[in-house]
């Protein structure tokens, strides 16, 4: 009976509907597995025209649900009119987990089942209403992998239960409700019968009754319901999918006792997880005085209990023997018991796992196979045995070329019964005709090769059998024929020749008329006039030909190409035309080969060479004179080396009618033998010779002139020193392996090397030194330098003024140091005081601008510091003027 069958009762009962809603303070997942409630009265109420309940919360969660259940929202409402009386957010009392650790022993592989039990208890004082109470539990979100509901990601629960009030006119508000026995850590196997208690116990002795109802829905069901109180009642059904219903959970296959909640039957065929709800009625001397709710998921399992299989049919055609054995795998089977299905006899069984038995005649048996496991679980199964053999698959094949269809005859010997069924395949896919079920067809090949020709066949004792044969078949006969096309003198005679590939056949030679043994495959024919011969062959039934063409000549003729001269040591190829097969050439001296139509002549000096040509019998001869005449000759000249800037005469020497100078630019006159070359880097010079006296080839040489590249010198810059002080001289250049001489030789202490040191005599004034650098070739370059001597000691001078316009006179403000070794520093400031440029390198000056920007005209500071070669520090500062 549902809460609509209460409110029509006469006696109004008091009806409690208790909500839960988990997490106010984190995000919920779909994670409610069911629940229940239970209350117990304690006793009248603080307050005239109370009473006082315990209320306990029962609520199942996955244990993969993150996060505690901190607490839960208490409602209570007016039976009546669906009115809340009052709500209460209570913190949980209790969390346990349980854990299934049993299952069926013949379960393999069974999953993990746990739950969170989470119970929060409420003590509530009430006024006794005879209109009554409305009960209940509501969550917005349950299990997502819900099978048996439609959109389980959006649906939640609500799980009711009822205090009666007054019915009849009896008052029954003093009552404890049932309490479910806990069962609830529930899974099946799927396909498979099952028994699983759903009942519960009553204190006060009430009568209970079990009935299958509607699982019900939360009104804010995918939405978040911790946060606030729950809504009124009554609350929708959930939407069963098609196949499942609130009084049919599980399907028509499963029912529950009404006496004693036990449910059974079949379960489904869809491995998941399945909603139940159950209503227990509570009755007091015939009266239904309340009902609770109680809503679970079944999780029914992919799992199998077989442990015992056979094949369907075990058919022995070969012998009387068969061995057997289970079909199923890892069940832990601890005991077989065989029985092989002999009527008759006892003895016909076997304990072994895998036993073999002789049967002692032929028929149809029935074997069984009972098997236990470690656990005691037991199973069995039964399977036909048919023993019927001499059955042997066969067949022969007559043909094997793809030209003409290839017949196949079934050959396979039966024992007991006969052959009743066919099928062919003739290992030709591609073809219409692949596939028989004839005991005898044809079938003709599309192209030769090697084919996998496959005969399944059975009896009508139930054998079968399957056979395969490699079956070659063969290409037209592959034909080779010497030549396709020759020729004969009308005197002579021709053997032919044919070869075929494979093994033995026949031929056939056309026309019959001047042949010798036309049926070979080495005729011989002696036409008078063109004829072609060809020859049929036939060769494992397929048939091929070939042809040949005899042409007839009465006579033969043999022209070659008209006397000639050729350059001596040079060869060319002798050209006949002939209809000849043969050729003989003489002398053999400067001939490649004497027997060939076309050989290259290299005659060594003047001379006639002689062929003679055959066709067969038939003859004819012809000869060419060649005359030979010497190549030209040309002489460059040695090659030679010069200095750059220099010129050097070439002297060539020919023999010839004319000579050509490449290339002709650089040189003096071309047109003479000895031309003068004047260039700037190395360069080649080829001398071609042409002749006009018969050889008309061309011969040329070459002259390279090497240019040693110029001498790039340099002796430094010029400087000032004071007297006394030693001068490091340092001449560069860009060869290596030079020869030096530095003049005047006074005041050095060597003058033959390129670095020599000179210190210089209170007479010097201003001294200057030129440098002289030699190749070993005799190329040379010379530079100079000068010093100016001061008589004074080391100092370090300084301008007043300069004037940076580019007019190479006084553009750049520098030291002037003499005597000084090391410069320290350099540094010019502005009227302000800021460092403007800096160095420490010796010649090194500032060019009136600071990163590229002109400085105004006016007065500047400079400081200066160095050492001199004494090692002695000076140092100087003052201003300047820059004048632009």
């Amino acid at each position: 009976m549902d809460l609509l069958s209460f409110k029509s009762m006469k006696k109004v009962k008091l009806i409690l509907i208790f909500f839960i809603l988990l997490f106010s303070n984190i995000s919920f997942a779909r994670h409610v597995k069911g629940g229940y409630i239970q209350y117990k009265y304690n006793s009248t109420g603080a307050v005239m025209s109370t009473s006082s309940y315990t209320i306990t919360a029962t609520v199942f969660f996955s244990c993969t649900e993150l996060g505690p259940r901190a607490s839960v929202y208490f409602g209570i409402f007016d039976a009546s009119t669906n009115t809340m009386v009052t709500s209460k957010q209570i913190n949980t009392t209790t969390k346990t987990t349980a854990v299934k650790s049993t299952f069926n022993p013949c379960m393999a592989n069974p999953p993990n089942i746990c739950y969170d039990i989470y119970t929060y208890v409420y003590t509530v004082d009430i006024p006794d209403n005879t209109a009554g109470y409305i009960i209940g539990v509501q969550d917005a979100f349950r299990e997502n992998s819900i099978v048996n509901i439609s959109s389980p990601a959006s649906t939640g629960i609500s799980i009711t239960a009822n205090i009666p009030g007054t019915i009849n006119g009896v008052d029954y508000h003093i009552n404890n409700s049932p309490d479910f026995i806990f069962n609830d850590t529930a899974i099946v196997c799927f396909n498979g019968s099952f028994v699983y208690p759903f009942n519960a116990i009553d204190t006060d002795g009430d009568s209970l009754s079990y009935v299958f109802g509607d699982g019900l829905n939360a009104p804010n069901a995918g939405q978040n319901t911790s946060t606030v109180p729950p809504s009124n009642p009554p609350y929708p059904a959930l939407t069963y999918l098609p196949g499942y219903s609130g009084k049919s959970p599980l399907g028509s296959g499963v029912t529950i006792n009404s006496k004693t909640g036990i449910i059974s039957g079949m379960a489904p065929a869809i491995a998941g997880e399945y909603v139940i709800a159950v209503y227990v009625k509570e009755w007091r001397k015939g009266v239904l005085i309340d009902s609770i709710k109680k809503e679970l998921e079944l999780y029914v399992y992919n799992c199998s209990m077989q442990a015992a299989a056979l094949k369907p049919t075990y058919q022995n055609c070969d012998s009387y023997t068969t061995t057997f054995q289970n079909e199923v795998t890892g069940a832990n089977i601890t005991s077989y018991y065989w029985d092989f299905g002999v009527n008759g006899i006892n003895a016909d069984t076997s304990t072994a796992a895998t036993p073999a038995y002789t049967y002692s005649d032929t028929g149809t048996y029935l074997l069984k196979l009972r098997v236990s496991n470690f656990s005691g679980c037991t199973d069995s199964t039964t399977a036909l045995v048919k023993v019927y053999p001499g059955f042997t698959p066969a067949f022969n094949v007559t043909g094997s070329c793809f030209q003409s269809p290839v017949t196949f005859t079934d050959a396979t010997i039966v024992k007991y019964g006969a052959a009743n069924s066919w099928s062919w395949d003739f290992g030709e896919p591609a073809s219409a005709t692949n596939i028989s079920i004839l005991s005898t067809d044809s079938h003709k090949y599309a192209i030769a090769g090697n084919y996998n020709v496959v005969l399944n066949v059975t009896s009508s004792k139930g054998c079968s059998g399957t056979i395969t044969k490699l079956l070659q078949i063969n290409n037209k006969p592959d034909i080779m024929v010497p030549f396709k096309d020759t020729l004969i003198c009308s005197i002579d005679s021709l053997p032919l020749l044919v070869q075929v590939n494979g093994g033995a056949a026949t031929y056939n030679w056309s026309p019959a008329n001047n042949i010798i043994n036309g049926n070979t495959a080495t005729p011989v024919v002696f036409p008078k006039d063109t004829t072609v011969y060809t020859v049929t062959v036939t060769q494992n039934g397929c048939v091929g030909s070939a042809s040949i063409a005899v042409n007839v000549l009465d006579f033969i003729t043999i022209k070659l190409q008209a006397d000639t001269t050729i350059c001596l040591t040079d060869s060319f190829q002798l050209h006949p035309v002939s209809d000849a097969l043969k050729y003989l050439w003489s002398p053999a001296a400067g001939l490649s080969n004497t027997t060939v139509k076309t050989p290259f002549a290299k005659p060594l000096a003047p001379g006639t060479y002689l062929v003679i040509a055959n066709l067969g019998k038939c003859q004819d001869r012809a000869s060419i004179r060649i005359k030979t005449v010497p190549y030209p000759t040309s002489y460059a000249g040695a090659d030679t080396t010069i200095c750059y800037g220099k010129t050097v005469q070439l002297n060539g020497i020919i023999t010839g009618a004319s000579f050509t100078w490449l290339p002709q630019t650089n040189l003096s006159n071309a047109n003479t033998l000895s031309p003068v070359v004047n260039v700037q880097k190395t360069t080649s010079f080829v001398l071609t010779v042409k002749d006009i006296l018969g050889c008309p080839k061309p011969v040329a040489d070459t002259v390279v002139v090497y240019v040693t590249p110029k001498i790039i010198l340099f002796a430094g810059n010029d400087t000032s020193v004071v007297v006394g002080q030693p001068l490091q001289l340092n001449a560069v250049a860009n060869f290596s392996n030079l020869n030096y001489i530095w003049a005047p030789s006074t005041w050095l202490y060597n003058a033959s090397i390129a670095n020599p040191v000179a210190i210089f005599g209170s007479s010097a004034q201003l001294v200057t030194y030129a440098v002289t650098a030699k190749t070993p070739y005799g190329c040379f370059s010379t530079d100079s330098i000068s010093i100016k001597v001061f008589k004074s000691g080391a100092d370090i001078f300084m301008p007043t003024a300069f004037t940076p316009n580019a007019d190479w006179n006084n553009d750049i403000f520098r030291p002037v140091l003499v005597g000084i070794s090391k410069l320290d520093f350099f540094r010019i400031y502005d009227r302000l005081g800021k460092l403007i440029f800096t160095t420490t390198q010796h010649g090194s000056g500032w060019d009136g601008t600071t990163q590229g920007e002109k400085k105004d005209p006016g007065a500047y500071v400079y400081m200066v510091q160095g050492v001199d070669y004494q090692g002695k520090v000076h140092f100087k500062k003052g201003a300047f003027i820059l004048i632009r």
